[in-house]
């Protein structure tokens, strides 16, 4: 069994403006908004990224999740890692057996939906999802949340992939340990810090050091100009460092591509 990370969600007290500034600093483009999020209160935005995605939503109504996870992290940030296996049926048998929650889950005649409770996860949402049908597990494959041509909007000028996730966690090693378990894969460790790798990417487990709670604190992108990121983030004040940028409450770390 496989697990890949396919995509990262955030959550923005605004859509509008976050979307302005991810398009203009890392040259993505809008290839789907999801219809299905009203039902909970929101709407969204989705931005291929190599070939996973990144995803933004925002609440348009009082009382939802999202806005109240906003209010829980103190503003926008990260929201969900979001994997796909695949093989879902024995990972809710692992998810069951462990005990934990599923705060919310949907199957259609392509897609099977399982997204776990972070307060038994610990650090974040996470989400195990399973796309069925022709070329379902290609790297490139189709993604049912992502619309029915994610590929179409797809724009490698700036950024080529999503390289790891970072979960920022009072205690680090616990919670790296359970997503472990549930994902049945040992931990690594990269710079000091436990590492859950994934087929494509690692999800990073680190202490909480921003001032904010728990949460998706975090992410590492394949940069293929890191010098029109970094300018472009420059006008906007957005530079947290040499090869980090901050949009939408996260950290964006800029990784070298390969030739």
């Amino acid at each position: 069994m496989w697990l890949r990370l396919r995509q990262i969600a955030l959550v923005a007290e605004r859509l509008a403006p976050v979307e302005e500034a991810l398009i203009d600093v890392l040259d993505i483009r809008v290839c789907y908004r999801d219809p299905g999020v009203a039902h909970f209160g929101l709407e969204n935005a989705l931005f291929p990224v190599g070939n996973q995605l990144l995803e933004v939503v925002a609440p348009v109504r009082e009382n939802t999740a999202g806005g109240r996870y906003l209010e829980r992290r103190g503003g926008d940030g990260g929201y969900m890692v979001i994997t796909q296996c695949d093989d879902h049926q024995p990972r809710r048998a692992r998810v069951e057996a462990l005990g934990i929650r599923i705060v919310n889950q949907f199957e259609t005649h392509e897609f099977r939906n399982m997204q776990l409770h972070p307060k038994d996860t610990g650090g974040s949402f996470f989400e195990i999802d399973e796309q069925l049908g022709p070329h379902a597990h290609d790297a490139d494959g189709p993604w049912e949340p992502a619309g029915p041509d994610w590929r179409a909007g797809r724009s490698l000028t700036r950024v080529r992939g999503i390289a790891a996730a970072e979960v920022q966690c009072d205690d680090p090693r616990k919670v790296a340990e359970r997503w472990s378990e549930i994902a049945e894969i040992p931990l690594a460790v990269q710079d000091g810090h436990p590492l859950l790798p994934l087929a494509n990417a690692g999800v990073r487990f680190v202490p909480c050091t921003d001032g904010r709670p728990e949460g998706l604190g975090g992410i590492d992108v394949v940069a293929a100009d890191r010098a029109a990121i970094l300018a472009a983030a420059d006008r906007r004040d957005a530079r947290s460092g040499d090869s980090q940028i901050s949009l939408c409450g996260i950290r964006i770390n800029l990784l070298e591509a390969s030739a």
